[in-house]
């Protein structure tokens, strides 16, 4: 009668050692799957998702959809992580306890630690970094599911955490992102400058791009002091001569004084009025005497000078201009602006067969520095030293000068800051004519 008894325990006891051994392994999956997910989800490109969506990819459009509450995501992925974790350490814990006694607990704690760093941590999650578009498109919909389930309880969770950091006086914001779009695209360039596998103009193509949003017309426009303008006063054959001998297909024309602008004059409507009066009389050039300017002159196309470059370059295309007045909040004229200014700043200087040979704008001294005009902006010297001169604060690197002097200096001045050395070369009146610049090793 006595063996009988002992058999049926040790059947029960052979039954639940495996039932709670298969439980501990089925749980070890799940904490691979929670941890490889939260990487893939976490680690996958966004643009890279949205390709693979276009494609077709139902997983993809799943994730880019999660992936949009991400504090959400996160949490219930560690929460479910958590759990599973939890409750496997809890049932080892149980088994070794039965099986080896006190000792148990400790056994337990190494050979957990071990199945969770290798099985369920290291070797998913690195599956996941190696291919986490794919792994993200594959786990998509049953995160998705475990998101819906456990959202009530993320919610809770998330407010008691917001809670605690409100009592430390830190304040969180779910709906904002670590990085903007233009950072982390511009992040990207920049990295992949430095490690050799994106070529500098490249980069500079694709930031000129990216910064139109965040610069306006007045940081490009030509200058009011460097515009070559025409006096509707003078003789039509002295405009003819100036418009026939200038560089530039338009011309402003003003009335009276010369930011009193009145018109554009276009040198081919210009010439084709000049032929059909010189042809009408013969072949006499004096006929031009007769010309009226005003006839063939165009309505002036004002821009505000706090126009961004994008919405300034869409209405250029969308009007069919290609020439704009800059003016500022009170109607002072202050530059102007061509569509090929504009597309300079994505793809650099743009010169045509009419334009006059200048030399090279940067000139570099044997000591290392190089000599500018102070009216070159910090942009075009950043994109041609490959520097990172701030322009937050003025256009030109005379601008930066006067800045961060605080004072119009004197030739022979020379100021440190930004990890350069500026020397005033040249000043006339007010304005700092030339300038030498150079970067001083060790500086920060």
């Amino acid at each position: 009668m006595g063996p009988e008894p002992e058999s049926g325990t040790m059947t029960t006891f052979d039954t639940a050692l495996w039932l709670t051994a298969g439980a501990i392994f089925a749980l070890l999956i799940l904490s691979g799957f929670f941890s490889g997910s939260e990487t893939a989800l976490t680690a996958s490109s966004r643009a890279k998702l949205r390709a693979l969506a276009d494609r077709g990819s139902r997983g993809a459009e799943t994730a880019l959809k999660i992936t949009e509450d991400s504090e959400r995501l996160i949490g219930s992925v560690l929460l479910g992580n958590n759990l599973v974790n939890i409750l496997a350490t809890s049932l080892a814990t149980a088994l070794f306890t039965r099986l080896f006694g006190d000792s148990g607990v400790a056994l337990a704690t190494l050979i957990m630690t071990l199945l969770v760093l290798i099985f369920a941590e290291v070797l998913p999650k690195t599956y996941a970094i190696t291919n986490p578009e794919s792994a993200a498109s594959l786990v998509s919909k049953p995160i998705r599911i475990i998101v819906v389930l456990l959202s009530p309880i993320v919610g809770a969770v998330r407010m008691l955490v917001r809670g605690i950091l409100a009592l430390v006086g830190v304040r969180t914001d779910p709906d904002s992102a670590v990085l903007s779009y233009h950072e982390e695209i511009a992040g990207t360039l920049a990295l992949g400058h430095s490690e050799g596998s994106v070529d500098k103009e490249d980069r500079d193509r694709l930031l000129g791009a990216l910064d139109l949003g965040t610069r306006t017309v007045e940081e490009v426009m030509l200058h009011r002091s460097q515009l070559e303008t025409v006096d509707l006063d003078a003789p039509p054959a002295e405009i003819i001569a100036q418009s026939v001998n200038s560089p530039h297909s338009r011309l402003p024309a003003w009335r009276d004084e010369p930011e009193n602008i009145v018109g554009v004059i276009h040198i081919r409507d210009l010439m084709r009025e000049v032929h059909k009066l010189v042809t009408e009389a013969g072949g006499d050039f004096n006929a031009v005497e007769k010309l009226d300017i005003a006839t063939v002159m165009r309505e002036p196309y004002f821009v505000p000078d706090t126009t961004p470059l994008d919405e300034q370059m869409q209405q250029f295309m969308k009007q069919h201009r290609h020439f704009g007045l800059v003016i500022d909040e009170y109607g002072a004229l202050q530059g102007l602006i061509t569509l090929e200014d504009i597309l300079e700043e994505i793809v650099g200087e743009i010169v045509d067969e009419h334009d006059i040979p200048t030399d090279d704008p940067i000139i570099r001294l044997e000591s290392g520095a190089i000599e500018i005009d102070g009216t070159m902006t910090i942009r075009d010297l950043n994109r041609a030293m490959d520097w990172q001169l701030p322009d937050e604060e003025a256009n030109t690197v005379a601008g930066l000068v006067i800045h961060e002097a605080q004072l119009i200096p004197e030739a022979g001045q020379v100021f440190q800051f930004h990890g350069f050395r500026f020397t005033v070369v040249e000043r006339v009146e007010n304005r700092l004519t030339r300038l030498r610049v150079r970067w001083v090793k060790g500086a920060r």
